[in-house]
């Protein structure tokens, strides 16, 4: 029986030639085996519809069958004299209704005539083109990435690399998935509440704090995002002795920048106007939604960059670290200096790094898109079904790990009761003790399936009610 598909949710189809992988993926997206898989093509007839969920947005995705030819792509009408037909309709009308299609092809095949001819019937089709990714599937290693160039001549843009049977690659395409559904996220969160009757936070602002250590070019990196020059740049430090103020429009959202004065521990070796400085810097902080961390990529880190992120996440903030001095460095190789970065600042490691050059402007531009996204997973509410749910997958993974005494532990409710930074609450039998790695644990299973991306998880651990414990991951 064909499941009805939830207006309130956006929907996602899977489709192209036959035999490229649809159904895997279908499976691998939804984690389950749901739709029938074989080397035999034309297996999938009735489409498959099932539910993701992603970083805080569920949406409805559907298996399509495999186009034999492109009059499922065009206006032409469709007989239903026999099946093939009448796949073929079905699947045209799940591409009509669709808010955004995956075009599926075969890397290991490459790039076939059948591709090609229905490439150009969804270009033909231009609300078709306007809603279509290609997804290059059987990328079983990273080296064969170069290979999907090829599919750049279908004139669809950018390839996307997965495999489908292994999961490489499908946590990024679910991201891309995610941000092509942005507005279809809004309407989500706005069909959930309701449902809850939950009254919606008011968040009228997105308030950025840019801190750092004297010099690191907290100055130049409020002009570059600004386009002018806000304020004074000098290498002089503490050039900046108050927080500066700056608001604007960014995509419908009111964004606060607060540049600071740089903050240093050593601050009785600081005179008087530099303490006074450093201390409304904090308070600005204290008022913000998201510290902007600016680290001068171009020096080693130190004892007091570790000291200062420890600040940031004991006032609860999100955080982006923004590794500035980009351009002069010799080996701009990203994936090296995030592995450096992560290490030193392991208990951060799910904040978002940006190599930029306020300098240049290069990459600058990417940080108030990245704040936003920051700031939208910040204010991300779990309902109670939802936290069920993920509790039982949770346990099903890994059982409750015991922390003192012989007794294991028992989970008895897993409950979020506050966002904006999220607070969740984890409730357990009155003689039970939990070790607090297993906490760690939930917490990154909870980035894994909902995001909170830059933004610290707190988890409370109680007793009949009663907090013993809190953990902030």
């Amino acid at each position: 029986m064909e499941k009805k598909n939830d207006k309130s949710r956006p929907l996602v189809a899977i489709s192209g030639r036959t035999n490229v992988g649809k159904s895997t993926l279908f499976n691998a997206l939804t984690e389950r085996k749901q739709a029938l898989v074989s080397d035999i093509a034309g297996t999938t007839r009735d489409s498959n519809l099932g539910e993701v969920e992603w970083r805080g947005l569920p949406f409805d995705i559907v298996d399509t069958a495999g186009l034999l030819d492109t009059r499922a792509l065009s206006g032409d009408r469709i007989d239903d004299k026999d099946i093939d037909s009448q796949t073929q309709k079905q699947a045209r009308s799940y591409l009509d209704r669709a808010d955004l299609i995956l075009f599926l092809v075969d890397a290991k095949d490459g790039l076939l005539s059948e591709d090609k001819a229905l490439a150009a019937g969804l270009k033909r089709n231009t609300a078709y083109r306007a809603k279509t990714l290609v997804i290059a599937n059987k990328v079983d290693s990273f080296r064969l990435a170069p290979e999907t160039a090829q599919f750049y001549k279908l004139g669809l843009g950018e390839p996307y690399t997965i495999s489908a049977a292994t999961g490489l690659g499908t946590g990024d395409l679910l991201d891309v998935i995610v941000q092509k559904l942005g507005r279809g996220r809004k309407k989500i969160a706005r069909a959930e509440e309701a449902e809850q009757t939950v009254e919606p936070e008011k968040t009228p602002e997105v308030k950025l704090c840019i801190i750092g250590q004297p010099n690191v070019g907290k100055s130049s990196l409020l002009n570059a995002v600004l386009g002018y020059e806000r304020v004074i740049v000098s290498p002089v430090p503490h050039t900046t002795r108050e927080p500066q103020n700056t608001e604007l429009v960014y995509k419908g959202e009111r964004v606060v920048l607060v540049d600071t004065a740089g903050i240093t521990r050593r601050r009785q070796k600081a005179g008087k106007l530099e303490q006074a400085g450093i201390l409304k810097s904090l308070k600005s902080l204290d008022r913000a939604d998201i510290a902007l961390l600016v680290l001068d990529i171009s020096q080693p880190l130190t004892h007091q960059d570790s000291k200062l992120v420890q600040e940031i996440v004991e006032r609860g903030k999100s955080l982006i670290i923004v590794a500035n001095k980009w351009d002069i460095i010799a080996e701009r190789d990203t994936k090296k200096w995030t592995a450096i970065l992560y290490d030193k600042l392991s208990f951060v490691a799910w904040a978002p790094i940006q190599f930029i050059s306020a300098k240049t402007g290069e990459k600058v531009g990417k940080i108030l898109d990245l704040a936003l996204l920051v700031a939208a997973e910040r204010r991300l509410r779990l309902s109670d079904s939802q936290t069920e749910k993920f509790l039982k997958a949770v346990v099903k993974i890994h059982k409750p790990a015991k922390g003192k005494g012989l007794k294991a532990p028992r989970i008895y409710e897993f409950r979020q009761t506050k966002n904006n930074p999220p607070v969740f609450t984890l409730r357990i039998g009155p003689n039970d003790d939990l070790h607090f790695s297993y906490v760690r644990f939930v917490a990154n299973r909870l980035r894994e399936r909902h995001g909170f991306t830059g933004t610290p998880i707190r988890i409370s651990v109680t007793k009949d009610r009663k907090s013993h414990t809190t953990y902030n991951e």
